[in-house]
């Protein structure tokens, strides 16, 4: 797929990977869609200026299903299609499985693992009238590999990658993509505030001994987009820790 005047639905991307994978789709050319549960400030439209892409923000909640499809329909409305769709809003909410609250488990799945069926479903009628498109799905090692105090974010995590190859073979024969994307330790807010000594141990882990930058995910996705013979494939980028 070519990706230049295409236009890009990226969920929650008005900041972190999303923000990345949002400017990475602009520099190719192609028009955005900024989304997240709030109002998109203007100046974070701002720095889309010098693109010369059309830059459309749309707020609303990917776990609410009627909320995702009017989501769609807007960015459809005001770009005429929607040719490729990131699935990457997320959140956690950490703690260990006896202590977690069905609460705790339930609002994880709904944001992660339901958000990214409501948006597919809303972008896949259209899609496959056109006979094209991609979908990417933001996945994590996590999902590979489990960790302490995430069972839920795990969960999530782990359903897309059997969600993204279930409908990866359903929609193949429409020339519709589907691909997961499984970052491992990426820099971040997150990562900054943490300690020396908690960095040490999380590095340990990494064989590669760094963290990797939300840039690196956005190059991947765009990437992801642009092959045209890749479906049904989850792409771990995380210095090979889950190796």
């Amino acid at each position: 797929m070519q990706l230049k005047n295409k236009n890009i639905f990226i969920t929650g991307s008005s900041r972190g990977i999303g923000l990345a994978i949002a400017h990475k789709f602009a520099q190719a050319g192609a028009n955005i869609v900024l989304n997240s549960r709030g109002a998109i400030p203007e100046e974070l439209l701002a720095e889309f200026a010098d693109y010369g892409v059309k830059v459309v923000p749309i707020s609303g909640d990917v776990s609410d299903f009627a909320d995702a499809k009017r989501m769609v329909e807007q960015a459809i409305a005001d770009l005429g299609s929607v040719d490729v769709l990131v699935n990457n809003a997320g959140i956690t909410q950490d703690t260990l499985m006896l202590k977690m609250t069905e609460a705790d488990f339930e609002k994880v799945l709904k944001v992660n693992l339901t958000g990214a069926f409501n948006m597919t479903q809303s972008v896949l009628k259209p899609m496959m009238k056109a006979r094209e498109g991609a979908i990417i799905n933001m996945s994590s090692v996590v999902g590979l590999m489990g960790n302490i105090g995430q069972a839920n974010y795990a969960a999530s995590k782990a359903g897309l990658i059997g969600f993204t190859k279930s409908v990866a073979r359903e929609v193949a024969n429409r020339n519709i993509r589907v691909n997961a994307i499984a970052p491992g330790m990426i820099e971040s807010d997150m990562t900054a505030v943490l300690s020396d000594k908690v960095k040490d141990a999380m590095l340990a882990q990494i064989p590669m001994k760094e963290f990797g930058q939300a840039e690196q995910v956005a190059d991947l996705t765009v990437f992801l987009a642009g092959q045209d013979y890749l479906t049904g494939q989850v792409v771990a980028i995380d210095g090979g820790l889950s190796m």
